[in-house]
């Protein structure tokens, strides 16, 4: 597989949220299925800083470090050697116009662009995505690093993901592998999220912002490849 884009993902903040699968079942795209941690199905809200980006080898001016904000959950593709866990996303959102577009149009992926910021202290870690009159945001402050999460646990169930599965019409499904080494975990001690779930993602996704989620925690991240992969094709 062809590398296309490689940066560095830092302070992941990951909030994690239960849903039906009712909800998510039509977002599905052919060729993978739901996964589920220990019966449960899972949408995550994360908010990171992408940094160094490189499209193809090449920093893009003025595109090299900014936030991204994305909702997203979490699906598998069994194969006859493998079982692929990846994720897919309902909406992607970063601040610049050129990459929204290029993902749009060339990769069908669901970006948007909005206006954002992000604040880091010692401490403390926030990401503000807004358009109009609809302003969101999320801030933590930083508790234990717990390490890397162990085997078949909620933690590693959430980062350990490294597919991406994107739907392309009815029957078409792009596959992307996802490269980064394994990424320490830390507790989150305080969380603010004002987050519109409606508003951004859905009517079905409105009861997600006067819930509290299941778990939140930041991953420290690091340097990441994504490689350019294969298109599934259902002629059935």
């Amino acid at each position: 597989m062809k590398k296309f884009l490689t940066a560095k993902w830092h302070d992941l903040i990951m909030a994690n949220y239960e849903v039906a699968p009712e909800i998510l079942e039509k977002r599905v795209p052919k060729g993978v299925s739901l996964d589920f941690n220990k019966g449960k199905c899972y949408v995550s809200v994360v908010a990171f800083m992408f940094l160094n980006t490189r499209v193809l080898g090449i920093p893009v001016p003025f595109h090299v470090n900014f936030e991204e904000a994305n909702l997203r959950f979490y699906v598998k593709r069994e194969t006859e050697n493998e079982i692929k866990r990846g994720v897919v996303f309902v909406k992607e959102i970063v601040p610049r116009l050129a990459i929204a577009t290029a993902a749009n149009v060339l990769y069908g992926e669901p970006y948007e662009c909005w206006k954002m910021a992000h604040t880091r202290t010692k401490k403390e870690v926030g990401y503000s995505w807004e358009k109009g009159d609809c302003k969101n945001h999320i801030t933590i402050e930083i508790g234990e690093n717990t390490g890397v999460p162990a085997e078949n646990s909620h933690g590693e169930f959430i980062i350990e993901h490294y597919w991406g599965y994107t739907k392309r019409g009815e029957n078409r499904t792009d596959e992307y592998k996802v490269e980064h080494p394994k990424w320490e975990l830390f507790d989150v001690s305080f969380a603010e999220i004002d987050v519109d779930f409606g508003r951004l993602y859905g009517a079905e996704f409105d009861f997600l912002s006067d819930t509290k989620p299941d778990s939140i925690f930041m991953a420290k991240g690091s340097e990441v490849s994504v490689y350019k992969g294969a298109k599934l094709i259902d002629n059935g």
